[in-house]
């Protein structure tokens, strides 16, 4: 987790309730509220629960084979699958992303990379 604090911990969503060691690999979908720091694997869908204000961080080395469905979301590992986001998404430098990423504030650092669409969806 590093001490260097991501853009988005200013905002006051900088808590961790789940850690999910880089030794870690899930096989299914997992369902999430607040914090959620991903350091391992997980082969399947990543879900915030409805009206949670959550928040996804992928650690560099951490890998999400399947969709993210998130209001807040900080990218700095590689994700196979597409991302929803309803409030914001930060991609670091080291973040790699193979697939769409659906954002309303998007925040990209050079040398993030994405092979796919980066959609705009206008609030709802």
């Amino acid at each position: 987790m590093g001490s260097k604090k991501n853009k988005l911990s200013a905002n006051g969503t900088d808590r961790i309730e789940t850690l999910i060691g880089p030794q870690v690999v899930i096989r299914g979908d997992l369902q999430f509220s607040g914090g959620l720091y991903i350091e391992g694997k997980v082969y399947g869908k990543v879900i915030a629960g409805e009206g949670a204000d959550s928040l996804l961080t992928l650690a560099p080395g951490g890998l999400i084979e399947g969709a993210i469905q998130a209001p807040k979301a900080v990218i700095s590992g590689q994700l196979l699958g597409d991302l929803h986001s309803s409030e914001r998404v930060e991609l670091t430098e080291t973040a790699r992303i193979q697939g769409n990423v659906h954002y309303r504030l998007l925040e990209i650092t050079a040398g993030a990379a994405v092979s796919g669409q980066l959609i705009h969806d206008q609030a709802v």
